[in-house]
């Protein structure tokens, strides 16, 4: 990413999270060109960094970062110290003073202890954006406990629309096979991140952002949340299935399962030309997308059939010749072999100073044709420590006693 693509340039944030919610955050901001450091605890650091494995390096005879703490934390810098320490809290202060947006996932209230809570790092810089990200919010009646992704899915309702129905072979409950909730968090963060920038552009004073993971679990329900509120009927797992639009689900093929996605009436016609159904789309029952909703357990059978008949190939390059949309499953080889994610350079090659190169996924954003993802490799652990106190004026004697002290 060059000079000229980095809309946050010369913004600065101290990013305390760790995991995923808060250090996707603080990646998205690096991405779009700001200064991010990760303050670490020494020794350890980011809990994700021993999720493992694989691990990078992993068959080398050497292992340096888990793949897990590599997702969130491309074009950072790390320095450790541990705040438990006053010594260590007074280096996060020294920090704090120039910096724009302060990124923390401890429990409420966790580091006021530290006088590193936003009321006392407020009267340090006004200007600050303190950012906290919790599992259940600052002022709720479950703001003590802690809050994990796969717990928010369950209790946040996305488990119960996920999987195949109690009655059906394999039925139950399942989880996002990503811990998308934590993910949604950090994009919340990040879009509430800017826009309080743009507001202290015209107020000259920061703010305290409160993001909870239940809140945006709740939040992101997008139209299951809105089946309930409009019917008060409580949506039901439907597999692969839509709520609202039939035929939008997988189907069998021959030798693999097709995707089809029928958004409209017209789409449906042309669908049921490509199998050889041009009835069905005059059948009352199935005419319309609400009647197909209506019957579709009289339906689909009609549409197993039909596609069972010829194999993946075949039906994808038919319903693509009409503008029917519909893709296959792919395995993650073949999405990172696929035509398109080579085009659009979404493997994204880094130099890291031990394992010589790692691959990332690259941020999906484009600005001007260019992409945004920055340059630098998730940092290893405290790599950028003596870079980072040269800035804020601490000696080598001061140096020397923090380590003596275990504080950086």
């Amino acid at each position: 990413m060059s000079d000229t693509l980095a809309p946050l340039a010369g913004v600065k944030v101290l990013d305390l999270s760790r995991v995923l919610a808060g250090p996707w955050c603080g990646q998205l901001l690096a991405d779009l060109g700001a200064e991010v450091i990760k303050i670490e605890r020494p020794g350890s650091g980011d809990d994700t960094r021993h999720w493992g494995p694989p691990w990078l390096g992993e068959g080398l005879g050497e292992s340096f970062e888990s793949a897990y703490y590599l997702c969130a934390n491309r074009g950072k810098r790390s320095v450790t110290v541990d705040m438990a320490h006053p010594e260590g809290q007074d280096l996060i202060k020294a920090l704090v003073k120039d910096a724009d947006v302060l990124l923390e996932n401890f429990k409420v209230g966790g580091l006021k202890k530290y006088g590193l809570d936003y009321p006392s790092l407020k009267a340090l810089n006004p200007g600050l954006i303190y950012c906290s990200i919790t599992g259940f919010g600052q002022e709720s009646p479950y703001a003590h406990r802690a809050g994990y992704d796969f717990m928010i899915q369950a209790m946040g309702g996305l488990m119960s629309l996920t999987g195949q129905p109690d009655e059906a072979p394999g039925g139950g409950p399942v989880k996002v096979g990503v811990a998308i909730t934590d993910i949604f968090t950090g994009l919340y963060a990040a879009n509430a991140v800017l826009a309080a920038l743009y507001q202290r552009r015209d107020t000259g004073t920061g703010g305290h952002i409160d993001l909870a993971l239940m809140d945006v679990q709740v939040g992101v329900l997008a139209n299951q949340a809105m089946n309930y509120l409009t019917s008060h009927q409580v949506p039901q797992r439907l597999g692969n299935a839509h709520p609202n639009i039939v035929p939008y689900q997988a189907f069998a093929t021959q030798d693999g399962h097709i995707i089809v996605a029928v958004g409209n009436d017209e789409q449906f016609k042309r669908f049921c030309q490509v199998i050889e159904q041009p009835t069905l789309c005059e059948d009352a029952r199935f005419a319309t997308n609400g009647a197909r909703v209506a019957n579709r357990d009289d339906l689909v059978p009609l549409l197993d059939a039909a596609l069972a008949l010829r194999g993946l190939d075949a039906w994808l390059a038919a319903f693509e010749a009409v503008g029917v949309p519909c893709g296959p499953i792919n395995t993650l080889d073949r999405v990172f072999d696929d035509a398109h994610v080579k085009a659009r350079g979404l493997k994204q090659t880094l130099p890291h100073p031990q394992a010589g190169s790692v691959d990332l996924v690259a941020n999906p954003i484009r600005f001007n044709g260019q992409t945004l993802s920055a340059t630098s490799a998730p940092p290893m652990l405290g790599e950028h420590t003596e870079r980072v106190l040269d800035e804020i004026g601490i000696s080598q004697e001061q140096r020397q006693a923090l380590r003596a002290a275990g504080v950086i």
